[in-house]
């Protein structure tokens, strides 16, 4: 169950992170937590995090990071990378949409820096959603519902995340001028392909 809990904490810091530009809020939630910032160590290292005021921080060095990143640089969206028009695939023939309406997730384009469901942030939020539901299944010692869920994500890596993001996260850790968004590209991409190792060896795949 422990397991299950830390890989529902790092979905949704990574889905936040990647999903749209941090807040105050966020940003001294990633400060003040050294189990936080143990995974980002190049930012915990970096001299402006403890020397500037967090707006400052954000305003000048974290958001213009995230916005090139995340929007006018590079594309983190799956379509992109598996069509071969690399056109984006807003409506309803995303290839993610299917997925998310078997399991009730739905995508709010109000909150979200995106124009699709199938981009990057949106994706680990779905697999926050499916490990959160896992977890309330293991509480609830329902372990037909607990292989169903670890199907379920391991199905979406495999034939999602896993097949796509790596390109984008390496071009993200490539491209980033700041240490926050160099670590969380190179954490997601472990972490995306730890997590396909773990879902692969307990369902015995």
């Amino acid at each position: 169950m422990q397991q299950t809990q830390s890989r529902v904490n790092l979905y949704a810091l990574l889905s936040r992170i990647l999903l749209q530009e941090l807040d105050v809020d966020m940003l001294q939630i990633i400060k003040k937590n050294e189990d936080i910032l143990d995974f980002f160590p190049t930012f915990k290292a970096w001299e402006p995090l403890n020397e500037l005021p967090e707006q400052k921080l954000l305003e000048e060095f974290l958001n213009p990071d995230f916005v090139n990143l995340a929007i006018l640089h590079l594309i983190p969206y799956e379509t992109f990378y598996t069509r071969e028009d690399q056109m984006i695939e807003t409506g309803g023939a995303n290839p993610v949409t299917d997925m998310y309406s078997a399991y009730e997730f739905m995508v709010d384009y109000e909150v979200a820096r995106t124009l699709s469901s199938d981009h990057i942030g949106v994706e680990l939020e779905f697999m926050h959603h499916l490990a959160t539901a896992e977890m309330k299944a293991l509480e609830n010692d329902d372990k037909s519902a607990v292989q169903e869920l670890r199907v379920a994500q391991h199905e979406f890596l495999k034939k999602h995340l896993v097949n796509w993001a790596p390109l984008y996260l390496i071009n993200m850790k490539y491209e980033a001028r700041t240490p926050l968004y160099y670590d969380a590209a190179e954490m997601a991409l472990e972490f995306i392909l730890s997590d396909n190792e773990y879902l692969t060896s307990e369902l015995g795949a």
